[in-house]
């Protein structure tokens, strides 16, 4: 089925500024600092001069192997706590293009905090609510509500028990319709899709070969299938050529026996880099090679393609290229869980073997409400425009935001069509600063540092929404434009024309 015509030079609208020389030796020079003064607090902390707050071993439990990793530990006390009020926000409202936030205060420099009883609105640019429908009214929200008078809150049983009901059976039938796979099967945890069920799809004797840049989800899913993984360079066609090559031809270890499956792990969006897969050229390998193709369309389902048919449309490529099709509800439909789309084959086979069929609580009916609702709507089966319009404004807001981001000297990173912009920070204490003085101003953000990000590309990603207005985008790029220059992080060297 195609989705589709081609449309040109997709790819070459990734763009990855490099790291100035002297911001990387900066940077690296701040992070050495705060070591030196970590194991400073550190010794002090042995010494019994200071109290330690974090949880620790028992002196009694020395001789088993230790709970805690020595850096990440390292890491949590001494550097993260001192930041961690730009984290771990409680909200109190539906995450839509403004929210409400308890405020919090903390007497010990982030240990503990307290609340103050006072509640705020701000706008918000770090909800995953591609296309609006996180509301707590409407249609999708009515629905909702409505389905806890027939089917309760939850169906208290897993799939393969008694936990499937006539909302479950038509959800995965439109999601199959609109993905243009011949089944589909849902799950109530999007990590647990990857998780749980790519150790069904390939094992020992297999080949997962994945993405550098792929999510945890899918990097614990490889690790647990006991196939052997290989890694390739984030959209880098000819390193993925070359492993794939090397990989048919020298076969498995020691045995030198051809594979039983090789299977290529890709993303749709990658939602750190607001990269774009370069579906077309993994294709083509794909069948060059005859392998099998794994596409995550958590963060592309629904915000890309003219009718939010995610990555696919968004390239014109045929979806019975794609073998297993995985994506999320949370995202572009503003609930949870997540599906996986192939031929019926497959999803017998998963619907048989998989762990969160067989063990895992069914999702929630008015969740799934949510979600058949918001994707008839999508679709267009509710007699409005009202989901072309949501499709249409998040790719006009994301164009927006990105332009206008670039013209102000920021080093961007990612893909045009995406509707996540990362902006690189790099210095530890940058991230802070910027997380708070954006609160400061009505502007909750996503300040993003190490381990989930490469030690010296500390940053800030904004989530764009179809729920945000012109007005609100002008406001975060006044911030923006405001807090480069005071903060000191205009750190592009390409030459911008100049913002109107």
């Amino acid at each position: 089925m195609a989705v589709g015509k081609q449309s040109k030079s997709r790819t070459e609208q990734e763009e990855f500024e490099e790291t100035p020389l002297v911001v990387a030796l900066i940077t690296y020079i701040g992070y050495g600092i705060l070591f030196v003064f970590g194991h400073l607090r550190d010794f002090l902390r042995y010494a019994g001069l200071e109290r330690s707050k974090l949880a620790q071993e028992h002196p009694k439990m020395k001789d088993f192997q230790p709970l805690f990793r020595n850096f990440e530990a390292f890491y949590t006390r001494n550097l993260y706590t001192r930041i961690r009020d730009c984290w771990n926000r409680p909200i109190c409202s539906v995450p839509g293009s403004h929210f409400d936030i308890v405020e919090r205060v903390s007497p010990d420099y982030g240990w503990t905090f307290k609340h103050t009883g006072e509640k705020k609105t701000y706008l918000n640019l770090g909800s995953y609510n591609y296309l609006g429908f996180a509301e707590n009214s409407g249609p999708c929200s009515d629905a909702a509500v409505a389905s806890i008078a027939k089917y309760g809150v939850s169906a208290c049983s897993a799939r393969a028990e008694l936990g499937t009901t006539k909302l479950h059976t038509e959800l995965e039938t439109l999601v199959a319709e609109f993905v243009g796979k011949d089944a589909a099967l849902t799950f109530g945890m999007g990590f647990a899709t990857n998780s749980t069920n790519m150790p069904i799809l390939v094992g020992k004797g297999g080949l997962i070969i994945s993405d550098e840049l792929n999510h945890t989800s899918l990097v614990l899913g490889a690790r647990l299938s006991g196939a052997k993984i290989k890694v390739f360079r984030h959209n880098d066609m000819e390193n993925l050529e070359s492993i794939l090559r090397k990989a048919i031809v020298e076969g498995q270890p020691r045995t030198h026996r051809p594979w039983t499956k090789i299977l290529i792990v890709v993303e749709g969006v990658y939602s750190m880099e607001g990269s774009v897969v370069n579906l077309p050229g993994v294709i083509a390998l794909k069948k060059k090679y005859k392998a099998y193709l794994y596409l995550d369309e958590a963060h592309s389902i629904g915000a890309l393609g003219s009718s939010g048919r995610g990555v696919c449309q968004h390239y014109g490529c045929n979806v019975d290229d794609v073998d297993i099709m995985m994506g999320t509800f949370t995202k572009s439909f503003g609930a949870a869980g997540g599906y996986i789309a192939a031929s019926q084959a497959v999803i017998d086979a998963l619907r048989t073997h998989s762990h969160s069929n067989g063990y895992a609580t069914s999702m929630s009916p008015p969740v799934v409400q949510q979600v058949l609702t918001s994707m008839r709507i999508i679709m267009g089966q509710d007699g409005t425009n009202d989901g072309t319009r949501r499709i249409k404004q998040l790719a006009e807001n994301a164009r927006y935001f990105r332009q206008g981001i670039k013209k102000l000297g920021f080093i961007v990173y990612g893909n045009d069509a995406s509707p996540i912009v990362p902006v690189l920070i790099f210095l530890p204490a940058k991230v802070a600063a910027l997380g708070r003085e954006m609160k400061k101003r009505g502007i909750c953000i996503v300040v993003v540092g190490y381990p989930a990000t490469p030690i010296v590309e500390s940053r800030v990603r904004f989530c764009l929404s179809a729920s945000h207005t012109r007005a609100d985008l002008d406001k975060v790029l006044h911030a923006m434009d405001e807090l480069g220059d005071i903060i000191g992080f205009k750190y592009s060297q390409q030459e911008q024309p100049a913002l109107n």
